[in-house]
């Protein structure tokens, strides 16, 4: 089932009842509407004066929805997320540590692949040169020894948004815009390797001592190019900055369409093929991660 993305940009009380999210106003308290904990996947809560229960923070964390936090500047700042969503944990986090360097490499390889596939495609589908980016999918060493990835992202910037654009989380425009649609799929990313009973803080490539979600980052990296194509409309249509309309829109990647070999699925529910994919190659019982193709 795929699940509800809600947006919270002005002071709204949350609170829990009969397994439901309550929301309400200050100044309207007997104004209420609610929305099943089940039906919810992701929540952003981005006013600072919005109020929200412990009750419900911990029906959203039992049922693993991604509580993103925005601080004073309305982006992003943390994620809400819960440490037992998955009965076989344990097994799955053993399985994980225990992974060989060869093995890390060897998935890491994948990743890189199916990224740089992905900026490809995206790029045939605006009419550029997608062309130019094959040579860098193409035969990717094991840990991507030769840095395919960050030689084919230059190419893969300048073709998509011009020469002068240097991407950057403080840059020019659409830097902004690219930062939040990021951590929106960064969120459900984790989310999606919670529920299969992975660790995000132990990545395959990204080690970073600051970063609390390494194995989110690698894992996300193929599907970066669906966040970049709605920013590329966004951008071409004017938008310069995530305002609230930018916000709702880049919202919507979760339910984008997203095709593997033999089915189509919204980006959302795509994000669990995958993590239970790699949580299968961590078992040894798969030997590719899957990820869907960018049409």
């Amino acid at each position: 089932m795929i699940k509800r993305a809600l947006f919270f940009s002005t002071p709204y009380c949350l609170s829990l009842k009969n397994s439901q999210m309550i929301i309400n106003t200050r100044e309207m308290p007997e104004m209420k509407r609610s929305v099943p904990i089940e039906d919810i996947g992701c929540v952003v809560l981005e006013h600072q004066q919005t109020s929200i229960t412990l009750p419900l923070l911990n029906a959203l964390s039992d049922n693993n929805v991604a509580v993103i936090l925005c601080g004073e500047n309305r982006m992003p700042n943390a994620m809400l997320m819960n440490l037992d969503s998955n009965s076989t944990q344990g097994e799955s986090y053993r399985a994980q540590i225990e992974a060989s360097e060869p093995l890390k490499k060897g998935l890491w390889r994948q990743v890189v692949e199916a990224k740089i596939r992905n900026q490809a495609a995206l790029l045939e589908s605006l009419g550029r040169e997608g062309s130019i980016l094959k040579p860098y999918w193409m035969n990717v060493k094991s840990g991507d020894a030769d840095n395919r990835e960050g030689i084919a992202a230059k190419l893969y910037w300048s073709a998509i948004f011009g020469r002068s654009f240097v991407r950057h989380r403080e840059g020019d425009a659409p830097n902004s815009m690219l930062n939040y649609g990021y951590s929106i799929l960064r969120a459900a990313v984790a989310r999606a390797l919670m529920g299969s009973g992975l660790f995000p803080a132990l990545g395959i490539f990204h080690r970073n001592r600051y970063n609390a979600f390494p194995l989110a980052d690698d894992i996300m990296e193929p599907y970066r190019p669906f966040v970049d194509r709605i920013v590329y409309r966004l951008y071409d249509e004017g938008r310069r900055e995530p305002d609230k309309d930018v916000k709702a829109e880049l919202l919507r990647v979760l339910y984008t369409d997203t095709r593997f070999e033999k089915t189509m699925r919204p980006l959302d529910i795509a994000l669990t093929f995958t993590s239970s994919s790699l949580a299968a190659c961590f078992a040894g019982t798969r030997k590719k991660i899957a990820y869907p193709i960018l049409e």
